[in-house]
């Protein structure tokens, strides 16, 4: 059991996979969630929650202010749990998260766009093409000055973030959690200002 942290539907419960997903833990989301909101990024934003698992990212932009959130997630039990999480914040006047049953991959390509913020939480057992794949697959889904949130085992292959013509704006670790925080890369930016942070 898990709560969204803050906004409209502060304190919803949400129920969480009993296995087959791997959520992100509170101290994770608090953290991610106050960089987030002094980036000044989610409100009004158009949200994409790949490997949903409980939905908790998704639906907790939601309850801060975005304006829509995709919520994509494979397993056919946790796409049920996710519905039901997202009928509990929705009682509290937020907007209604669309629930997608779906691999990821196959999303993305029949998937629109454009997406402001987009969390990707894959689970531990996703090889390093798949991700990759996956993220190519993402990039023309992307708004100029989207962002991305990548969510992997501090141990694992960090993301190529260059395939998808993404570049890093922040990377940070919490234990064995870590953090990429990645933009639509632009021509004339020059390098950027990279953060690293470990926990």
């Amino acid at each position: 059991m898990t709560r969204i942290i803050a906004g409209r539907a502060g304190g919803a419960r949400l129920d969480v996979p009993s296995s087959g997903t791997r959520p992100t833990s509170d101290r994770v989301r608090e953290s991610l969630f106050g960089g987030l909101d002094s980036a000044d990024v989610i409100i009004g934003a158009r949200v994409l929650d790949l490997y949903a698992g409980s939905g908790a990212l998704g639906l907790e932009t939601l309850s801060r202010g975005a304006a829509s959130a995709d919520l994509v997630e494979q397993g056919r039990t946790a796409a049920g749990l996710i519905r039901r999480n997202a009928a509990a914040v929705a009682k509290a006047g937020v907007p209604s998260a669309r629930v997608h049953q779906s691999s990821v991959r196959a999303f993305l390509q029949r998937a629109t766009g454009p997406y402001d913020l987009v969390f990707s939480d894959p689970p531990y057992d996703l090889d390093d093409a798949a991700m990759t794949a996956d993220l190519v697959g993402l990039a023309p889904l992307l708004a100029p000055d989207a962002l991305v949130i990548i969510e992997r085992a501090r141990r694992s292959t960090p993301p190529d973030l260059d395939s998808a013509g993404l570049e890093l704006v922040r990377e940070k670790s919490y234990g064995d959690t870590a953090l990429w925080w990645a933009q639509p890369a632009r021509v004339d930016a020059g390098q950027p200002a990279v953060e690293s942070q470990s926990r």
